[in-house]
């Protein structure tokens, strides 16, 4: 097939996918509706068209924590991510790098660190959870540093997993034993390209950065094993300081939804956030990002970057998370699509596309630089 958005390489990635891989990747937290209300919501924000503007030079360039990115967008932490394409993690960066933009490497990636950094060129950013082992963590950051990584994503919106119906029935999540296991094989064998590709000539198949904490037990078991009783439910503001200690560079606090919550990460001295309901992996029924973030950027636009991610499914989409009121946008699912359905020249077409779709957005509402875009972007606020 012929993709033109990351709704078709969503297609090709179910397509190639084993069942229970796609399902993970595609799926969200109990009835899912979070998850729908994320694309619903972005859908029905309105753009004001404006005419007759000299929209003949626009200029996506924009800058976060001192990095020039060649346009407002960076690819969000995806756990598993590289499983869908062989060592997916290491083509994901290298796309991201020749598009001029950040990659975030997840904790629970396939690819670890030291790998990552190997095959990048330049600086990436790194995604961490709260762990009760507090010396693997630390183990961890001081990988991120030596990998030279350029900002850390903290994500504190996940104290406890969330639960998620689509994991249980594919066979991916409480499904233990050789049963769980031949049921996965068989799906696996049911997409012979992916099982060539990823399953024999893809491996090793531990999970990079836990692979040490998970010694030699490397099923998809033993790994919502480790998840389900190693995140730290005690998370708090003051562990900000534990983090702080270990890391001196960019600080991003991922999982803000509520205003004040977001101006107690101001006071904490974050030097950004992520408005995010976790894709909707985590708490069903929350409002969707492009609903949170308008009184998240009335409560503390200007004290700090905003980021946003959620429902991103095309370069209009970041325009209007940019109108309201987003420094850079987030790509979650989109990526890991175009890398399941193409590898690294899918990611590499899927931010293409992206730019050319901001362009036109841009151009038909008038905007010719990135910081023109705003609430007067819109026709109106959403649930106006």
């Amino acid at each position: 097939m012929i993709a033109a958005s990351a709704i078709d390489y969503r297609e090709a990635a179910r397509r190639r996918l084993p069942h229970f891989l796609f399902e993970y990747i595609d799926g969200g937290a109990y009835a899912e509706v979070t998850l729908r209300r994320n694309i619903a919501d972005l859908e029905a924000i309105a753009l004001r068209q404006r005419v007759l503007r000299d929209v003949s030079g626009i200029d996506l360039s924009t800058e976060l924590f001192g990095q020039k990115l060649a346009m407002p967008v960076a690819l969000a932490p995806i756990g598993l991510a590289g499983l869908t394409a062989r060592r997916g993690e290491v083509q994901a960066v290298r796309a991201a790098e020749a598009a001029g933009i950040p990659f975030t490497l997840s904790t629970v990636s396939a690819c670890p660190l030291a790998e990552v950094a190997r095959g990048a060129s330049r600086p990436f950013w790194f995604q961490l959870y709260m762990i009760r082992d507090r010396a693997f963590m630390r183990d961890l950051l001081a990988q991120a540093v030596e990998a030279n990584c350029s900002a850390l994503v903290f994500t504190i919106d996940m104290p406890v997993p969330g639960t998620r119906y689509r994991d249980r029935r594919s066979g991916l999540s409480g499904a233990p034993g050789l049963g769980g296991q031949l049921r996965r094989v068989g799906q696996a064998m049911m997409r012979p390209g992916w099982a060539w590709d990823v399953g024999l000539m893809g491996r090793p198949h531990h999970l990079g950065n836990v692979a040490p904490v998970l010694g030699g037990r490397k099923g998809m078991e033993d790994f919502f094993a480790w998840v389900g009783g190693n995140f730290d439910p005690a998370i708090h503001w003051r562990d900000l300081d534990f983090i702080r200690s270990e890391w001196k560079g960019p600080l991003i606090l991922k999982g803000i939804l509520d205003p004040e919550d977001a101006r107690e990460a101001v006071a904490s001295g974050a030097d950004g956030i992520v408005v995010s309901n976790h894709g909707g992996r985590q708490l069903d029924g929350v409002l969707s990002t492009a609903r949170a973030l308008p009184p998240i950027a009335d409560a503390v636009g200007g004290s700090l970057p905003i980021l946003v991610d959620g429902g991103v499914r095309s370069g209009l989409d970041v325009v209007r998370l940019l109108a309201l009121g987003a420094d850079t946008v987030l790509l979650g699912r989109a990526w890991v699509y175009a890398l399941a359905g193409g590898g690294q020249r899918g990611v590499a077409h899927l931010l293409e596309l992206i730019e050319a779709e901001m362009r036109v957005a841009m151009a038909l509402t008038g905007a010719t630089s990135i910081a023109a875009i705003g609430r007067d972007s819109l026709a109106e606020l959403p649930g106006g």
